[in-house]
């Protein structure tokens, strides 16, 4: 018989680029299965096209949210799953996934609905020695469905997606992805600026974030003395052509961000910068090529927290401005990192 899964993932646009591993996972166990994804209004674009995905349900998390969950709750009931799966651990998922109507209720034990759900999967964070990838946390959500290998997540640029990046990739280049939403996740534009000003010539620089972060990068543009060869596509691509541009790229630079998981989700090398938080908690990198750069002094403020915030608590920044520019240099195709 032929089953039908709803995966919920309705936080931000990485977390939703991660929980497409389980819809990996999910078409090699079913091939014949009819897989849909609940996300938040603004990021479906992430999913557009997908080959694996039947539909992608979209929720309206800024207008009236109460009644459009309720709403949303009545159109999930009617699909009838077979099985949902519930990456989140908030109330309001809890509730969609307790009231699903599915067979099987699948979620984590911290979510405070979890108490109604059929399967209640412990949120693990590992070891010092041995941290759980958000992948691997995930995938424990389905494992008695499937096995306890996690798979890598991926995205599925379309071929006019391909194309629109294609006048892009004439001669080698690098991607740097100088934003985040949190400024602690952010490597400051100054020391971007320092960095971009010792790339060698060989390589074009493109400069990749939303259209709220264009001033930044124009800024990185302008004070990096290099306007030749470097552009600011800040706002400029879709989420999916600017994952097909960093799937070309020599090495792509991001922090701790949506960025860094696109590259994952393209097999895309990757060097990812870690400020205040560490790759520990789950975050960090999955490509086959791939490094982490962080500040090498212990800094006994860091992590000052599992996400981001608005400030340096300590008022010093010293977890970003501590990294030297040879530790991204490195990093570069036939650096020694």
């Amino acid at each position: 018989m032929q089953k039908t899964f709803l995966i919920i993932q309705t936080a931000f646009i990485g977390d939703v680029v991660l929980a497409t591993a389980l819809v990996e996972k999910l078409r090699i166990h079913y091939p014949d299965a009819k897989i849909d994804f609940l996300l938040r209004k603004g990021n479906e674009a992430l999913l557009q096209g997908h080959p694996h995905i039947r539909e992608v349900l979209v929720w309206d998390k800024s207008y009236q949210k109460l009644r459009n969950n309720f709403r949303l709750l009545a159109r999930i009931r009617k699909q009838r799953y077979d099985v949902v799966v519930n990456v989140q651990r908030y109330l309001a998922t809890g509730f969609l996934t307790a009231f699903s109507g599915a067979s099987q209720r699948i979620g984590f034990d911290r979510n405070p609905m979890s108490f109604l759900f059929n399967a209640r999967i412990r949120h693990a964070t590992g070891k010092d020695l041995r941290p759980l990838h958000e992948t691997e946390r995930n995938q424990r959500l389905i494992s008695h469905l499937t096995d306890d290998v996690a798979m890598r997540p991926k995205l599925y640029p379309s071929a006019s997606d391909m194309d629109r990046i294609s006048a892009y990739s004439t001669a080698p280049y690098i991607c740097i992805a100088p934003t985040s939403v949190w400024f602690t996740k952010q490597y400051p534009p100054e020391r971007w600026v320092s960095f971009i000003r010792k790339v060698p010539a060989t390589f074009r620089i493109f400069l990749i974030a939303g259209p709220g972060d264009r001033a930044i990068c124009d800024e990185i543009c302008m004070k990096s003395e290099a306007p030749d060869r470097i552009v600011n596509l800040a706002g400029q691509l879709s989420f999916l052509q600017t994952a097909a541009l960093q799937k070309g790229a020599a090495m792509n630079f991001v922090n701790d961000s949506a960025p860094l998981h696109f590259a994952s989700a393209m097999n895309a090398p990757v060097t990812a910068v870690f400020c205040s938080t560490i790759p520990a908690f789950g975050y960090g990198p999955l490509s086959d090529v791939s490094h982490v750069v962080e500040v090498n002094q212990h800094l006994p403020c860091r992590p000052c927290g599992i996400h981001g915030k608005t400030s340096c608590p300590e008022g010093h920044f010293r977890c970003a401005i501590l990294i030297d520019d040879r530790q991204l240099l490195q990093c570069l195709p036939d650096g020694s990192c």
